[in-house]
């Protein structure tokens, strides 16, 4: 066990942040995003609303990895058909970030830290 200063243990203190603290500033973060990367980002967390329900392979454990490039070149497919041409780098990085919001209570999530 690590041991701290007292102070550090005291609510409010910059290094203990909470689980809705933690995603308030992740969300604020993502704001200050490109444009065109926040209209992906809207529009990925717009199609894994279908993919979020109990059971669903996002709330695993650890989620497999194909699965997880399977989902990405799937919205980099619809994407590019709704005439947006997007790195697929990018796509499978923003989808781990929205799968990450939603496993921890994010706006959508149902899973809270423990």
């Amino acid at each position: 066990m690590v041991s701290r200063p007292f102070f550090m243990t005291l609510p409010g203190y910059p290094g203990r942040m909470d689980e809705n603290e933690i995603l308030n500033d992740l969300e604020y973060l993502q704001q200050t995003y490109p444009g065109e990367v926040r209209r992906c980002q809207r529009r990925i967390a717009e199609i894994l609303d279908k993919y979020d329900y109990e059971g669903s392979m996002i709330y695993d454990e650890y989620p497999d990895r194909l699965s997880l490039f399977r989902i990405a070149d799937t919205i980099s497919t619809i994407l590019e058909q709704e005439a947006e041409k997007v790195s697929k780098d990018l796509i499978h990085v923003l989808v781990c970030n929205e799968i990450y919001k939603r496993r921890h209570g994010g706006r959508r999530g149902m899973i809270a830290f423990l």
